[in-house]
């Protein structure tokens, strides 16, 4: 299956980007508000529940690859639904001083979606993604 990319000019310079993708503080402004904590270093491992209607989503979260200032990727684990996992990179890449091209791309997304759950459709992962590169180009104006 195609990954899920998606791709956004965010008005601010790839310093910025990179401190709002990768900075705890910083990340529960605009992404999730309860990841308990966050660091760029691979082998670093999160865990936090996010309830969607009547469901509760662990997400298991390990960093396997960091590029100062131009990549993250993360595996990304729903323990309690199945034995599989995605991989979310977050790529920035400068267009100017204040101009930063921010690429999200989800792979992996085939492995949740015979599952018959609303929230692991490839439409659902891609309106999510959208959902939070947009409130990161609202943070950082």
């Amino acid at each position: 299956m195609e990954p899920i990319i998606v791709a956004k000019i965010i008005n601010a310079s790839v310093n910025e980007v990179w401190k709002a993708i990768t900075n705890h503080s910083l990340m529960i402004e605009w992404f999730f508000e309860n990841i308990p904590a966050f660091e760029p270093v691979v082998g670093f491992t999160t865990e936090f529940n996010v309830q969607s209607e009547e469901r509760n989503f662990l997400h298991v979260w390990k960093v396997v690859e960091v590029v100062e200032e131009q990549k993250t990727v993360c595996e990304w684990k729903y323990p309690e639904y199945v034995d599989a996992s995605m991989f979310v990179t977050f790529e920035l890449k400068s267009i100017s001083d204040s101009k930063t091209d921010f690429t999200i791309t989800a792979l992996g997304i085939e492995h949740f979606s015979g599952m018959n759950i609303p929230e692991f459709t490839r439409e659902s992962c891609k309106g999510g993604w959208e959902y939070f590169s947009n409130r990161l180009q609202q943070f950082l104006v």
